[in-house]
């Protein structure tokens, strides 16, 4: 799980939008463009958080909001490819933390932000484990503003009495039991949302299958994707799909139909907490324990499958003086505090107020402090984006072939190819 966020070098301690020389520069007046996918309930609730306390912080600063729809981001990052290589850079990028930097960083499309922890004492804030995995070679690209949970089995208490389940499934041989018991009963066993979402799954399925240390080690260079163990994982992972409803447009479509009683699981990060628990205003506006409950996804419990968004510097930002001070507030304890309980996330700093992380969230520190670790495929931890590209290429063929064989040998192709 190579890390690869960062923060800018040369944050020095002028103030944003000073000039470097004698004069003003124009970066005190123009906007700053900050390029995200979160865009939907909850995760936009949470970047409206932050982005009031750097409005704040930078009254002379216009903070653009250049948000591009798409749960997981795979429609963001074609596009933020085209703005990249045309060289109109955002001034700040939404990455997942780890090797799904790793191209950025190799074409010397980011700035070293090591400077900028350095400045802010982010090594003394942030775990020590978090800042080996973002550093790349001794230095960091990127700031994490959270922490996520991958391995989150969500589901409808209700819908899971009335099939005779008795509680969360905690084994895969379990889960499929439960999935079949719910399909009796004529609801949906199992939500899925778009192409993403079944990659998403498919993790879950490999970790739970598999157990976190072999899991781990499909990532590692010469690893046997072949194996015996992955092709029972896939079988696994076939027979569950074969429960799934259709294909809702996204995650929160789907999420929303275990709300509504409609569907009994669905296998989505802890950003579906903030989607469930908000207000109607930004979210569903659901009772916890009641109307929605989880459990680590079956076979998972006590491994915490994570993720990270963090924020980079490009090369080449227009407004590169305002990206550090969006940078800044991503970075501070007030910036998180602000954003992760609206976004359904853990804080990546250790000096967060815990008082703020209540009910699924309270859950989710704790866990995070004992369990083991594993990094997520779909969200950019484990796999490089050329990595995950084909591996999504693989599982949208296998939607429509079932044929677990050809899945496995596209996968341990995809393995043998990017690697390293």
């Amino acid at each position: 799980m190579a890390g690869l966020l960062g923060v800018s070098a040369c944050g020095g301690d002028k103030p944003a939008g000073q000039a470097t020389g004698g004069g003003e520069t124009k970066a005190a007046t123009t906007e700053v463009e900050v390029f995200s996918w979160w865009t939907g309930p909850g995760e936009a609730d949470g970047l409206k958080a932050m982005r009031e306390i750097f409005e704040k912080q930078n009254p002379n600063l216009k903070f653009l909001d250049a948000a591009v729809a798409g749960g997981s981001g795979d429609k963001a990052k074609a596009l933020l490819q085209t703005k990249l290589q045309g060289g109109e850079p955002p001034d700040s990028f939404q990455g997942h933390a780890g090797a799904e930097l790793q191209g950025y960083i190799k074409a010397g499309q980011l700035e070293d932000l090591t400077s900028l922890y350095d400045e802010l004492k982010l090594k003394d804030v942030f775990p020590a484990q978090l800042v080996e995995q973002l550093s790349v070679e001794g230095k960091i690209y990127s700031v994490p503003v959270n922490i996520h949970r991958s391995n989150i089995l969500w589901f409808n208490p209700g819908v899971l009495k009335e099939a005779g389940v008795a509680g969360a499934p905690k084994t895969i041989d379990e889960f499929i039991a439960a999935l079949g018991k719910v399909k009796a009963k004529g609801k949906v066993p199992l939500s899925i949302g778009s192409e993403w979402t079944v990659t998403h799954l498919l993790e879950n399925v490999l970790l739970g299958s598999l157990g976190t240390d072999a899991y781990n080690g499909l990532f590692k260079p010469g690893a046997n994707w072949g194996a015996p163990e992955v092709t029972k994982a896939l079988e696994n992972f076939k027979t569950i799909m074969s429960f799934a409803g259709d294909p809702q447009d996204d995650w929160q479509p789907a999420a929303k139909q275990v709300a509504d009683g409609q569907a009994a699981f669905n296998i989505m990060g802890d950003w579906a907490y903030g989607y469930f628990h908000n207000p109607p205003d930004g979210g569903l506006g659901k009772t916890s324990k009641t109307d929605f409950d989880w459990a680590p996804a079956p076979g998972t419990e006590g491994t915490y499958l994570w993720l990270s968004d963090s924020f980079t510097l490009p090369k080449g930002a227009k407004n590169r003086e305002g990206a550090l001070a969006w940078l800044k507030v991503a970075a501070s304890k007030e910036g998180q505090d602000a954003f992760n309980p609206k976004k359904g996330s853990i804080p990546a700093r250790k000096d967060a107020d815990a008082s703020l992380y209540t009910d699924y969230l309270a859950d989710a520190l704790k866990d995070w402090s004992g369990n083991k670790l594993a990094g997520s495929i779909q969200h950019g931890v484990s796999v490089s984006q050329p990595w995950l590209t084909a591996i999504n290429e693989q599982v949208g063929l296998f939607l429509g072939t079932k044929d677990v064989a050809a899945l496995q040998k596209g996968l341990a192709d995809a393995a043998t190819a990017n690697a390293q």
